[in-house]
């Protein structure tokens, strides 16, 4: 009788599980109800934060690409992740906020990964906007923009619903007040309670030092998603049993591969 009852209560296991839930601002996920964020874009083999990465990302089929948002001397907004494009190209070093969109897009940022990407270049966020538009969305990290100039920018191609704002508490108020989705990140998990109870956000962020079973559970009673950066895909086996709803990721293709032999998703 006892190994009977072990038994049943290991079946049910499954069940008590956390689910992911269903977002009221977000159109449903379109691999195996879990969304999948393209960290810099879908950039294996590819320069990170460039157009062939967005694209790459789109032709998988992800819900979005990860977007780092600079803006240049001269007041235009590119995409670069770091402050410097010491990394991004052997043609110059210094920071982004020193150059000239003109001298920015003069810079060959592909070749450092494979020659056949020589001519890739920053990409600015209007081009980016105008690749995306109707066909991914948008997790916006807003590093160094003033948060009204790309909500301008956003709301002129439509993309209200289409954009995540990752932000800081001011910017996200800007966010909310103008019809936006912001997505702020508590950092420690002992900070998410008041920040659900303050912002009432519907789609949180997290990293996944301080993602766990709880953070989860606590955002979904609040009636929010959760997107959780991976540390590495060993993590995804954790984050989906945890009942996350999306994850962040460097490897979107494998990713993809491995919801698929879960029964979750199709393989592309």
């Amino acid at each position: 009788m006892l190994i009977r009852t072990l038994i049943l209560i290991a079946l049910c296991l499954p069940a008590l599980a956390e689910q992911p839930i269903k977002s009221d601002v977000l159109a449903p996920p379109r691999n195996g109800g879990i969304y999948i964020v393209c960290h810099r874009g879908a950039h294996e083999g590819i320069p990170e934060n460039t157009l062939a990465a967005y694209q790459k990302a789109i032709d998988l089929g992800a819900d979005f690409v990860e977007i780092d948002t600079r803006t240049t001397k001269d007041g235009q907004i590119v995409s670069v992740h770091n402050s410097t494009i010491d990394t991004y190209t052997k043609d110059a070093t210094g920071k982004v906020s020193d150059f000239t969109l003109a001298e920015l897009k003069a810079l060959d940022i592909g070749s450092r990964v494979d020659s056949k990407w020589r001519d890739e270049r920053i990409p600015t966020f209007d081009e980016i906007l105008k690749l995306c538009k109707g066909k991914i969305g948008i997790y916006l990290d807003l590093k160094d923009a003033d948060v009204a100039v790309l909500f301008q920018m956003v709301k002129a191609y439509g993309m209200e619903k289409d954009v995540i704002w990752y932000c800081d508490p001011e910017q996200h108020r800007y966010v909310m007040k103008h019809g936006g989705i912001s997505m702020p990140d508590p950092g420690p998990e002992k900070r998410l309670q008041s920040m659900l109870t303050e912002y009432q956000p519907k789609v949180v962020a997290s990293v996944w030092r301080f993602f766990s079973p709880t953070f989860v559970k606590a955002c979904h009673e609040a009636g929010a998603v959760v997107i959780v950066d991976e540390s590495d895909p060993s993590c995804w086996e954790d984050a989906i049993a945890w009942g996350t709803d999306g994850i962040q990721t460097d490897h979107p293709e494998a990713f993809i591969v491995f919801l698929a032999k879960r029964g979750l998703t199709q393989a592309q």
